[in-house]
């Protein structure tokens, strides 16, 4: 019976500890849920209320997908971006490799990031430059994980 308990203490214990492993890890579904921008000497919000943004990271691979929340029907309503690629987390060091992505011209860019969780909340602030589109700008985007 004792060797029963401990051994039911030990399962407990393990399980506990890789929950919390997760819910801080960097994986999982995120919804933006703000996002600034800084060209030159003005920061301005790039967030939009009347679409949905969600990052999905696994343990190799990340993805974002963007759409109008009013399901427009023609061009000047209907809003849809994704991308993806593989990725690296090295510290608070977060670096996409952005291979997909609707508009081609952004692929194999490289974009590094300081990221930051905090509870459910994950803050990623870098430089977002893609020289062939004369890009050069800081975002700073605070996502929420979904449940």
């Amino acid at each position: 019976m004792k060797k029963a308990l401990s051994i039911l203490i030990l399962i407990v214990t393990i399980t506990s500890c890789n929950s919390e492993k997760r819910e801080n890890s960097i994986q999982g579904t995120w919804r933006l849920i703000s996002a600034e921008t800084t060209e030159k000497d003005s920061t301005f919000s790039t967030f939009n209320p009347k679409t949905k943004m969600i990052k999905i990271i696994n343990d190799t691979h990340f993805a974002f997908f963007n759409h109008d929340l009013h399901n427009g029907k023609d061009s000047t309503n209907a809003v849809f971006f994704g991308g993806g690629g593989k990725y690296t987390l090295k510290d608070s060091i977060y670096t996409e490799n952005l291979e997909f992505f609707n508009n081609r011209q952004w692929e194999n860019g490289k974009f590094e990031f300081v990221v930051k969780i905090k509870n459910d909340t994950l803050i990623q602030k870098g430089i977002e430059k893609v020289e062939k589109l004369g890009i050069d700008r800081i975002i700073n985007e605070k996502y929420v994980r979904e449940k």
